[in-house]
């Protein structure tokens, strides 16, 4: 039912805690997994030999599309694309330059829509394929510090719709997942001198009183790119304990 074999992907910030849990399951579900992420990244050697390493800077995007292009061209295009690197900085709306909003912006949602582009071409010529955007629990505006997040993450809901009206007549299905808080690298960097506190004040939140882990997002991801899931697109779909 979630069988991969012989699919194509490209999973997009893979060596965060939320890429890594994404890529190993896709592979362990027969996929050919390709990890995007900065060419001076740590962590490429935790991804095992299965798993194949893009470097690539998300912040140049036409230098992004052609490195894409070429890897899709080595392979026969890819039928998968996940759109998960994200850039994440909280602290108050006014304390944020203008280029720290714009570079945001360009990682979270730019660069997905530079990909898709490019990704889509080889789906549409096979009449199948998938495409999932990271969104975020944040989208549901009970959490400050995060404006230019938030922004990029609302335009990952706009694309998502757009591009699952624009590639629904090819046999493409569009969705997006929206975490909550998960337990992360991200997470100790940003709440790391404050865990505890932060970490009880989530799970009052949530109805359900224990953390997201980087696998629970997995499995939704990996249900979302297997062929069960065909008939679903243009949705959100949440996965954030009950917030």
């Amino acid at each position: 039912m979630y069988d991969l074999t012989g699919k194509s992907i490209l999973l997009t910030g893979g060596l965060g805690s939320l890429g890594r849990a994404q890529a190993r399951l896709l592979a362990q579900a027969g996929g050919r997994v390709t990890v995007l992420d900065r060419p001076d990244s740590d962590n490429v050697a935790a991804l095992g030999e299965t798993i194949a390493f893009l470097g690539c800077d998300l912040n140049d995007l036409a230098g992004a599309q052609q490195c894409v292009a070429e890897a899709a061209d080595r392979i026969g295009g890819f039928d998968i694309l996940i759109n998960n690197a994200a850039l994440i900085i909280n602290r108050p709306y006014d304390a944020f330059s203008l280029q720290e909003y714009e570079d945001q912006i360009r990682v979270n949602s730019s660069a997905a829509f530079a990909l898709t582009v490019v990704c889509a071409k080889a789906m549409r010529e096979k009449g199948w394929g998938k495409i999932i955007n990271l969104t975020s629990i944040t989208l549901n505006g009970q959490i400050d510090g995060y404006v230019p997040y938030i922004a990029s993450k609302g335009a990952m809901l706009g694309l998502t719709k757009s591009f699952a009206r624009e590639l629904g007549p090819h046999g493409i299905c569009v969705n997006a997942v929206a975490p909550g808080a998960i337990v992360s690298e991200a997470e100790a960097r940003v709440f790391g001198h404050k865990a505890e506190e932060y970490s009880n004040w989530v799970l009052d939140k949530q109805c359900l009183k224990k953390r997201i882990r980087p696998e629970d997002v997995a499995h939704l991801v990996l249900f979302l790119a297997a062929p069960v899931s065909d008939m679903i697109t243009g949705q959100n779909l949440g996965i954030d304990g009950g917030w």
